[in-house]
């Protein structure tokens, strides 16, 4: 990954979890990693807790973001998740896979799409 990708993708987790918080979810781990890969954001929402993906895209000419997070992706996440859970002794009620699409703008502020239950 190149240099100007990964300040993109720092910028997008910046502006997710400022999403986040904003929205009063407390946010408990960022960029959490093991052997089988990493989690971009977990966070309590009330007694659900939410593994999130983040996605910074500049526009949708290859897709939105939540399109990217199908197949593969989901199942990782899913497994990444048992991980955590089980790595940390964590117990939830309910657990939820959230993506969250961040559009750069131009100017001003980004735009954040959260899309909750997302797979």
């Amino acid at each position: 990954m190149t240099g100007e990708r990964r300040a993109v993708g720092a910028y997008g987790e910046r502006c997710a979890v400022r999403h986040l918080v904003e929205s009063g979810l407390r946010v408990v781990a960022r960029n959490w990693r093991c052997a089988y890969g990493e989690i971009d954001i977990i966070a309590w929402e009330g007694e659900t807790l939410a593994f999130c993906e983040v996605k910074t895209r500049r526009g949708d000419a290859f897709g939105t973001p939540a399109e990217a997070v199908v197949g593969a992706k989901a199942r990782r996440l899913r497994r990444l998740a048992a991980e955590w859970l089980r790595s940390t002794d964590t117990h939830a009620d309910q657990v939820r896979f959230d993506v969250l699409a961040v559009y750069p703008a131009r100017s001003g502020a980004a735009r954040v799409e959260h899309l909750r239950n997302a797979f």
